[in-house]
């Protein structure tokens, strides 16, 4: 047979996104570093996602880190409740802020964290929850949102894997007090690198304006905010108060052309994808592999192979037929499984904490994602499932 040739990502940077850059590259002087492409692409973003603002920066993993620093200055420092199936800058913008990770298990038809689990883990110590929507899918429930409003627990989103899935007819992303999106390569749109906080308040807009920027008061687009600390540090050049011990974490001209032009075919390109996906749970073998997500305003980007059951011989003979086939693949899913397992974290909560997660040791060790583009042929996905379905 021959071989499939299926990278985890193909052709997500096309030659009309290249044509572009070069003719802004082309112009005379042309400003690269942060400018108003930036402001461009932030604005045609908080339109598309359907939110008052957007701050972009230079990658997803930036974006969770000034939200979670934002989000100190906004609740002070306590529990945040975070999946332990999700990408590991999720947890460590987490501990590089200062706040206590506590973990709840996923549910398996959504790979995020289950809301029962997560509503036992909350107390009087807890300052958020920070869901993750896995690749493509919404880990929302209408009573998370219930019972987190009634508490008056913010709720953060990391929707970098789900760009345009939707929870009851409207955006992941949208929900939360903040939410972060990442645009890295193989994701849904890319800017090569970068990333994206959006929100509805206005308050923690300034904030995370300057937080992307050294901390600068001049980041801010409010004159009675500025002038405030003007008056307050008279002995300051105005140009340079720092109000807080922040990052340097701005993106480029660049890449905001190239997000400018990506997300208008953002939304056709995730119909194909999300297409992709149903051929491809649709033809596999549902007594090998589980296929019962909950797939309903889903936005694939990567299909999602799961083993039925624990069988470490078969998952074996699983990945050296895809590598023979020339299917690149990642075992565990996102951030390569329970982050339990993982050093960083071995050292905070012990050595077997990671035995207490049932859901997310399964996809650890028998869950795996496969490329999803929009260029993929339905020949190569019918061929992919077929050979699959034969491994025994």
């Amino acid at each position: 047979m021959k071989n499939l040739d299926l990278p985890l990502m193909k052709n997500n940077i096309t030659r009309e996104d290249l044509d572009t850059l070069i003719r802004f590259l082309k112009q005379k002087d042309p400003m690269l570093t942060q400018g108003k492409n930036v402001l461009e692409f932030e604005r045609e973003w908080s339109e598309w996602l359907g939110v008052t603002y957007s701050v972009f920066v230079n990658s997803g993993s930036s974006a969770n880190l000034i939200t979670l620093a934002v989000l100190r200055e906004y609740v002070g420092i306590g529990e945040i409740i975070v999946p332990p199936l999700t990408w590991v800058s999720d947890i460590a913008s987490v501990i590089q802020c200062g706040f206590k990770p506590i973990f709840a298990d996923i549910n398996l038809r959504t790979l995020g964290m289950d809301t029962e689990k997560i509503l036992e883990k909350i107390t009087s110590k807890t300052k958020a929850v920070f869901i993750t929507h896995i690749l493509g899918l919404n880990a929302l429930t209408q009573k998370l949102l219930d019972e987190l409003k009634k508490r008056n627990i913010p709720l953060i989103e990391d929707a970098c894997e789900s760009h345009g899935a939707t929870f009851k007819g409207k955006k992941v992303g949208t929900f939360g007090l903040m939410s972060n999106f990442s645009f890295y390569y193989a994701h849904h749109m890319t800017t090569v690198e970068g990333g994206m906080v959006s929100t509805n308040d206005s308050k923690l807009y300034e904030m995370l304006r300057m937080f992307r920027a050294h901390g600068m008061v001049r980041e801010s687009t409010s004159r009675d905010l500025k002038q405030s600390y003007f008056k307050k540090y008279p002995d300051l050049n105005p140009d340079f108060i720092f109000a807080f011990s922040a990052y340097n974490v701005r993106s480029t001209e660049i890449s905001a052309v190239l997000g400018r032009t990506q997300i208008k075919k953002l939304d056709s390109n995730n119909k194909i994808r999300s297409e992709n996906f149903r051929i491809f749970l649709e033809n596999l073998d549902k007594k090998l592999f589980y296929t019962d997500f909950d797939i309903e305003g889903s936005s694939n980007y990567a299909f999602i192979l799961i083993l039925k059951n624990p069988n470490m011989k078969l998952c074996e003979k699983i990945m050296t037929t895809l590598r023979k086939n020339g299917v690149e693949f990642r075992r565990g899913t996102s951030g390569g499984g329970n982050q339990l397992r993982q050093p960083y974290l071995k050292k905070i909560v012990g050595e077997k904490e990671y035995k207490k997660y049932p859901n997310v040791e399964h996809i650890h060790f028998y869950g795996f994602y496969i490329g999803n583009y929009p260029t993929l042929e339905k020949e190569k996905i019918l061929k992919l499932c077929a050979i699959l379905n034969s491994i025994k």
